[in-house]
């Protein structure tokens, strides 16, 4: 039986991956250990790694957070290699080599640490979730006049993401394989008047520019990729399944 280790498994991606692993023996990561086959890890330090890794076929590493992903998947790539892992599946997001903010700066990082590694790999990029716009655009409308950035966003469902992990993880390392995203391009103002809709608010809005390198990028549209791709889950039906 395959023994696949998930960082990040009890987040939302990793909540939806988990289950969809099948017959596999799964290892889930966290930093308190509340159960069977799960390990207590600090990703930052390193510690708890070795034995949560020992006998591991396959480590997906979904774990991650506004700081920190280079060095816990530096951390990560050095226990899997100890530990003899042949495949090392990571997850990370679109246009990560050319959004000049630090969140993607250091997601390509940890991508080419994974890429450098004596494991297999295999890197998926993904648009931003639906869940993740909506607590953007839900924290903006509880303003009376909505600040919205000129940015357009193509945002996925989480467990389009979530099955086509699984699969890679289930299959032999490929490599970058092809991003995913969502099937609709947004702007940010469309995704405020959706959300709003939904909830029966009334919100003005204000237009921002994004400024320096950064807004180039978002102007340009380059934080997106159009040729990825695709599953079929739009921001409407997810506002939908929410709020009926």
């Amino acid at each position: 039986m395959t023994t696949i280790v998930v960082t990040g498994g009890t987040g939302t991606l990793g909540k939806l991956v988990v289950p969809a692993l099948g017959d596999a023996k799964v290892r889930i990561l966290s930093r308190t250990a509340s159960g069977p086959d799960r390990f207590a890890c600090d990703l930052m330090t390193g510690e708890g790694l070795a034995p949560a890794l020992d006998g591991a076929d396959v480590v997906v590493h979904l774990a991650g957070g506004p700081k920190g992903d280079d060095v816990a998947t530096a951390n990560l790539v050095r226990a899997a290699e100890r530990a003899g892992a042949c495949h090392l599946v990571f997850i990370s997001v679109i246009a990560a080599d050319a959004v000049p903010l630090g969140y993607f700066r250091r997601k390509h990082e940890a991508e080419k640490l994974v890429a450098a590694s004596e494991v297999p790999s295999t890197t998926l990029r993904a648009a931003q979730f639906h869940g993740f716009c909506l607590n953007a655009v839900r924290a903006a409308a509880k303003l009376p006049i909505v600040p919205v950035p000129a940015i357009n966003v193509q945002p996925v469902d989480a467990r389009e993401v979530a099955g086509r992990i699984a699969r890679l993880a289930l299959g032999d390392p490929a490599g970058r394989v092809r991003d995913l995203a969502g099937p609709t391009v947004y702007g940010m103002g469309e995704l405020v008047d959706k959300y709003v809709r939904a909830r029966g608010l009334r919100r003005l809005k204000m237009p921002m520019r994004v400024p320096g390198a950064a807004g180039k990028v978002y102007r340009a549209d380059g934080n997106l990729n159009l040729d990825a791709d695709t599953g079929t889950r739009t921001f409407e039906d997810y506002l939908a399944e929410l709020f009926g």
